[in-house]
């Protein structure tokens, strides 16, 4: 019996089945075992040749321990501050350069377009330091607003948005136009409902970046007291002292609210591939 086109033999079945076991393996394998050592208690042997991937000897003491040895719910919040202003300023800021760049004509859009491209090109290694020297004679070194302010409008953000408002078909806007509406109610009214799945890429991309991001807070911040997550963990694994089961816990500190967040906005997000479909 011949196969078509679209069928697939066993092997091929196989070999797709071994290459997605491999892919997990190598992906969320790191994080499990993270997940286990921040739950081994203090009499495990970690480091043993025959390691074991489930606790003998389970314990939450571990977080408790992070918790006592830096203030952990401080930094947080600090993340938290600068996570949210990361995110308006990527929702607001990136949206409307996007709606503008796709949907409205104006002098020099072409050349806006290319230096929004451009930036790309440049790593950030590169921009670093005009960047803090920016934020210095603003009057912002060491605080949270200082971190939070160079990625408050992501130029990749802003080639999404700009994606998503193209796909929108022109004639929404003619027959707006013609019904008497202007800019801003076009975008509100017919744009923004239309990239709902987008704008949740943008915002779980803007609070991954912002929650993830070590350089540039290191850099910025000072004062221990405004230190955010990610620098503040930097004192569980010191000179003097490591117990690489309190880092593993406090490393899964670190990871809940990202997961918390894809879970919440996983659906937008997906619908944000297919974005610009218009519905009746």
């Amino acid at each position: 019996m011949s196969r078509g086109f679209n069928s697939t033999s066993p092997r091929e079945k196989v070999l797709r089945y071994a290459l997605l076991v491999f892919v997990l393996l190598i992906t969320v394998g790191p994080f499990l075992w993270q997940l286990s050592t921040s739950f081994k208690g203090p009499g495990e042997d970690i480091y043993t040749a025959t390691p074991r991937f489930l606790p003998e000897q389970p314990t939450l003491g571990n977080y408790a321990e992070v918790a006592r040895a830096i203030p952990v719910w401080d930094y947080i919040g600090n993340s938290l501050v600068v996570a949210a202003l990361t995110i308006t300023g990527n929702a607001v800021g990136a949206t409307l350069a996007g709606y503008a760049l796709a949907r409205l004509r104006f002098r020099g859009g072409r050349l806006v377009l290319g230096l929004v491209l451009g930036t790309l090109v440049l790593p950030g290694e590169v921009t670093i330091v005009s960047q803090y020297v920016t934020v210095r004679e603003l009057g912002l070194a060491d605080t949270l607003v200082g971190v939070a302010l160079p990625g408050a409008i992501g130029m990749l953000n802003i080639l999404l948005m700009r994606a998503a408002f193209l796909a929108i078909p022109r004639e929404l806007d003619e027959a707006a136009y013609i019904d008497g509406a202007d800019a801003w109610q076009r975008f509100v009214r017919i744009g923004l409902p239309s990239v709902r799945g987008m704008l949740s890429v943008v915002v779980i991309f803007a609070f991954i970046g912002a929650w993830d991001d070590f350089l540039w807070p290191l850099i910025v911040l000072t004062d221990p007291e405004n230190y955010t997550l990610t620098v503040g963990l930097q004192y569980l694994n010191s000179s003097f002292t490591s117990n690489p089961r309190v880092v593993a816990a406090g490393t899964m500190i670190a990871f809940i609210p990202i997961v918390v967040v894809f879970a919440t906005l996983q659906r937008f997000f997906f619908r944000g591939v297919e974005e610009g479909a218009i519905k009746g």
